[in-house]
C-alpha cells in the first residue's frame, strides 16, 4: 500500500473545462471552498476544433493564479491537466512557463496498451524538465478492458508498465460513465453504480490487480441537484469505500463538501487505528477488544487498515461523534 498521506489526499477532484475563463477568479476567491483538487480538462469537454484555444486559456488562467499567489493568500488545490495525447504534456510544459509550479500533474484518459508507453515516457520527460515532482493519474475507461477473455492480461500488463513510474502515479482512476456508455447504461440519482454488475465487476478487477499497491479513486456521480441526489451520492460513497475506492471525481461544486466529509476518518476507526499501530508487541496476545469494547482489534490482520485510516485522517481530518 502507499505509505504517504499524499496519495490519499486528492479527495474530491473537480472537473472543469480548461476553456472556462472564470476558473482563475473562482480559485482566487475560494468559491469552491478549501478541500478539493482541480482537473482542467482538455479532452472530452473540449470541441476538437477548439483545443489550441483552450490550451491558451488554460495557460492564462494558471498565469493569473500564479501572479495572484504572490499578492494574497488563498487555498490552492492540487491542479491537474487532463490531456488528449502524450505529446500535449510536453507542449504544455513549454506553454505554462513559470506557472508550471502550480501544477501537481497530468491525468491520462483512456489509458491502454496502445498509449501506455508513450504516456509513461512523456511523464518521465516532464519530470526531467520540471523543478518539482509532477504526478500522473491514468484513467481506466477504455473499451479494451470490457472483454473478459483479455481483461486480466491487459490489467496486469498495464500494471507492469506503470511499475517504471510507480512513485509518480498519485492515483489510479476509473471512468464510470465511459464504461456505462459502452453498455448503454445510466443510473438514476438514487441508484449506485456498484449495483450495475458488469461495470462493478470491472471495478472489482481493477481493485484486485492494483489495490495493494496504488490508491484508486471512485467514479463520477453525475447528479448535483434535484430530488434524491444528495442521498444518492452519500450511498454511492459508502459503496465506494466498502469496495476499496478512496476519493471521487466530482462534476459540480455542490458535491465537494459531501465527498470531503465522507472521507474523514470516523472517530472510532481513528481511535482503533491508533490502538493497533501503538500495540505493545511484548504482549502475549495480539487480539483484543477495541477501546470502546465494541469489536475486536487484531494486530496482524488490521495493521494495513489502521495505516490507511491514519493517512485518511491526515488528509481529511477526523469526524468526531456528537
Amino acid at each position: 500500500m502507499k505509505n504517504l498521506s499524499l496519495y490519499y489526499s486528492v479527495g474530491p477532484l473537480l472537473y472543469c473545462p480548461a476553456s472556462r475563463e472564470t476558473i482563475a477568479q473562482s480559485i482566487i476567491s475560494q468559491s469552491f471552498g478549501s478541500c478539493f483538487s482541480l482537473s482542467l480538462c482538455l479532452e472530452d469537454t473540449i470541441n476538437d476544433s477548439c483545443v489550441e484555444s483552450a490550451e491558451h486559456t488554460l495557460a492564462e488562467s494558471l498565469g493569473r493564479i500564479y501572479r495572484a499567489r504572490s499578492q494574497q493568500t488563498f487555498y490552492l488545490p492540487k491542479i491537474f491537466i487532463r490531456v488528449r495525447h502524450p505529446e500535449q504534456i510536453l507542449r504544455l510544459m513549454h506553454l505554462l512557463q513559470d506557472s508550471i509550479d502550480l501544477l501537481s500533474g497530468f491525468i491520462i484518459p483512456k489509458f491502454s496498451l496502445e498509449n501506455a508507453d508513450a504516456y509513461i515516457q512523456a511523464v518521465i520527460l516532464a519530470n526531467e524538465q520540471s523543478k518539482k515532482t509532477l504526478y500522473c493519474m491514468p484513467i481506466y475507461e477504455s473499451a479494451s478492458i470490457i472483454d473478459l477473455r483479455s481483461r486480466y492480461d491487459i490489467l496486469y500488463a498495464l500494471k507492469e508498465k506503470l511499475a517504471q513510474i510507480e512513485p509518480l502515479v498519485l492515483n489510479i482512476r476509473v471512468g464510470g460513465n465511459d464504461l456505462c456508455h459502452l453498455f448503454s447504461f445510466r443510473r438514476h440519482a438514487d441508484e449506485s453504480i456498484h449495483k450495475i454488475r458488469p461495470v462493478a465487476d470491472i471495478f472489482s478487477d481493477i481493485i484486485t490487480v492494483y489495490g495493494m499497491d496504488y490508491v484508486i479513486s471512485g467514479p463520477v456521480f453525475e447528479y448535483y441537484s434535484g430530488s434524491k441526489w444528495e442521498n444518492g451520492l452519500k450511498n454511492e460513497l459508502r459503496d465506494d469505500m466498502l469496495c476499496g475506492f478512496t476519493g471521487k471525481t466530482v462534476i459540480h461544486p455542490n458535491q465537494i463538501a459531501i465527498v470531503s466529509k465522507a472521507y474523514q476518518a470516523a472517530e472510532q476507526d481513528y481511535e482503533d487505528a491508533l490502538s493497533i499501530l501503538n500495540w505493545d508487541k511484548q504482549q502475549t496476545s495480539y487480539v483484543s477488544a477495541n477501546p470502546a469494547r465494541e469489536r475486536m482489534n487484531e494486530l496482524k490482520t488490521h495493521t494495513n487498515w489502521a495505516r490507511k485510516v491514519i493517512f485518511m485522517a491526515e488528509a481529511f481530518g477526523v469526524s468526531r461523534q456528537t
